[in-house]
């Protein structure tokens, strides 16, 4: 919860004193997309969230993505739902994000951090739900940043990004249709200098190595895992860098 709190307010100052031009920026790494657009993704998604922690989550979305020429992905539900909403007044989103902003802290806060509930990919917990309000908030700010040629220096909350990405690599292999050999560990060095070691119970068939920072925008899909210093040993350890995700 201080994680995402502390990365929503590095998206609010990066937004506080933007003006209309800067809201009609492009965002490179969302092609077709405004910052003004980023922004009203991330107080949709942030919507999504409360409703999902609320148990209002498969009444939340009845209509997007359903019927024919509607969306059938994820992405294409994202963008579906950003073409359907933009045009507000700067005004009127940036209102709406912070409104989703205050309102998702509030109701995790007074949610069971350990309670299931239905999310995009199925179910999870509130508190891995908060984790992947942390790693898509993290993702965009960046998006944000790049547009206003800003550059931000990375924090070691992305440690529990880097988990995240570590704890879904099952859900990320069947999403593809494949499987791992077994076990992966994460032996990962984050901004710091903290190491951060994500350990299976049982001997890792594949150990993945690196900075965190990079592993972090491989699993955002920012960064290439070639043009990265990312190694690894064993025999998932390309296909772990090819399709590791923190996002659905």
């Amino acid at each position: 919860m201080d994680a995402l709190a502390a990365q929503q307010r590095e998206l609010a100052g990066l937004l506080a004193d933007l003006d209309e031009a800067g809201w009609a920026r492009p965002a490179p790494s969302c092609p077709g997309w405004t910052v003004a657009d980023v922004v009203l993704h991330i107080a949709q998604t942030n919507e999504g969230a409360i409703a999902s922690a609320e148990g209002r989550f498969p009444e939340s979305a009845t209509s997007i993505g359903a019927g024919e020429g509607r969306a059938s992905t994820v992405d294409q539900t994202a963008e579906l739902m950003v073409t359907e909403e933009r045009g507000a007044s700067t005004a009127e989103l940036r209102a709406r994000w912070q409104a989703s902003v205050d309102t998702l802290h509030d109701v995790l806060a007074r949610t069971d951090p350990h309670l299931r509930v239905n999310w995009v990919a199925g179910q999870l917990s509130v508190r891995t739900l908060a984790t992947t309000r942390l790693a898509e908030t993290w993702i965009h700010t960046n998006d944000v940043a790049e547009a206003l040629g800003v550059t931000l220096a990375p924090d070691d909350r992305l440690r529990h990004i880097a988990r995240l990405a570590w704890r879904t690599l099952p859900y990320a292999f069947t999403r593809e249709g494949r499987e791992l050999h077994g076990p992966v560990a994460f032996e990962l060095t984050g901004p710091s200098g903290e190491a951060w070691e994500f350990v299976p119970d049982d001997a890792p068939e594949t150990v993945i190595r690196g900075d965190g920072v990079e592993l972090c925008l491989v699993a955002a899909r920012r960064r290439d895992p070639a043009t990265t210093g990312l190694t690894g040993d064993g025999s998932d350890a390309q296909a772990v860098l090819e399709l590791v995700r923190t996002y659905a």
